[in-house]
């Protein structure tokens, strides 16, 4: 896989920066440090995007911007579940326009002549299967989270819609991006709505970082 001395140099400090939030988010008293290093890890996305991906069209560029910026909204929001669960319902609708924003950026891309019908029943399958186990938690989340379900989904399938459209790392490095969203998103609807997960932090926060970090590593690596 080939990356530029500028990714590699934004890998390095990204991956300092997903771990020290790793790290303060699992200790009680670096909580300070957490509120500094979660926004941090989209900041830091934002910044890179907006300064390398110039060489995209406008469209594309700007709409990609959204999607970072509703993400830090999202990431922000989620700190304060604790305190209110309407915290909790405006993330999701943060990440909800996020996907939106991805999936209006990756259908940009889209090859029309690509049917991807065995990923789309598989991931049905799956999303059948994990609503399952969590619609007797939902409560009053559950036409929030059938809503939310319905968008990530579309947002996976529109990543698998770039094949053959895109350069093979391009595409590669969206579609596992937009699988490692559904995976965290996945594991913070378990933990929330179905039972504790142990260290549900980290496994969470080193999913999400990782969908956002492929995502966009990828949409910069599409040729205009």
């Amino acid at each position: 896989m080939q990356f530029s001395k500028t990714e590699k140099s934004f890998t390095l400090l990204f991956s300092i920066i997903v771990i020290i939030e790793l790290i303060t988010s699992s200790i009680s008293s670096l909580q300070t440090l957490h509120y500094a290093a979660k926004p941090l890890i989209l900041v830091s996305l934002t910044l890179f995007f907006y300064k390398n991906g110039n060489h995209l069209n406008r469209k594309t560029w700007i709409i990609m911007l959204f999607a970072l910026i509703f993400s830090l909204v999202g990431d922000v929001l989620l700190m304060f579940v604790d305190m209110s669960a309407s915290f909790f319902l405006g993330g999701l609708v943060a990440f909800l326009l996020a996907h939106i924003m991805y999936i209006l950026a990756f259908i940009e891309k889209r090859n029309r002549t690509h049917k991807p019908l065995s990923f789309i029943i598989i991931l049905l399958i799956y999303a059948s299967g994990l609503f399952y186990i969590l619609k007797d938690g939902l409560g009053d989340m559950l036409i929030p989270v059938i809503v939310y379900i319905f968008i990530i989904l579309t947002m996976a399938i529109t990543a698998s819609l770039r094949k053959n459209s895109v350069m093979t790392i391009s595409y590669s490095l969206v579609l596992i991006g937009a699988l490692f969203f559904v995976a965290s998103d996945s594991l913070l609807a378990l933990n929330k709505f179905y039972s504790p997960i142990p260290s549900s932090n980290i496994s969470i926060m080193l999913t999400y970082a990782l969908a956002q970090y492929c995502i966009v590593l990828g949409i910069l690596k599409q040729i205009k």
